[in-house]
């Protein structure tokens, strides 16, 4: 039988970072694109949907961040 090894909470793996590296191009690519054509738009409800847009990839960029500062996350043991 195998051992199980155990692996600490505040480490990221290569994969875990290209996976991270991945969502974050994602969104900042999403956000960037949609900040552009947000200027051309003068339609007030897809200016409006376009906000919510900009502010959901903001928010995810963020998350990707914040995992990336604190890889571990705020456990107490």
């Amino acid at each position: 039988m195998e051992k199980i090894k155990n692996v600490p909470e505040d480490l990221i793996t290569g994969k875990d970072l290209d996976y991270l590296s991945d969502m974050f191009e994602w969104n900042y690519v999403a956000y960037k694109k949609v900040c552009n054509e947000i200027e051309c738009i003068s339609d007030k409800d897809i200016i409006s949907v376009f906000d919510e847009a900009t502010t959901l990839f903001d928010n995810n960029l963020n998350v990707v961040l914040n995992i990336i500062n604190n890889p571990g996350g705020d456990i107490d043991e």
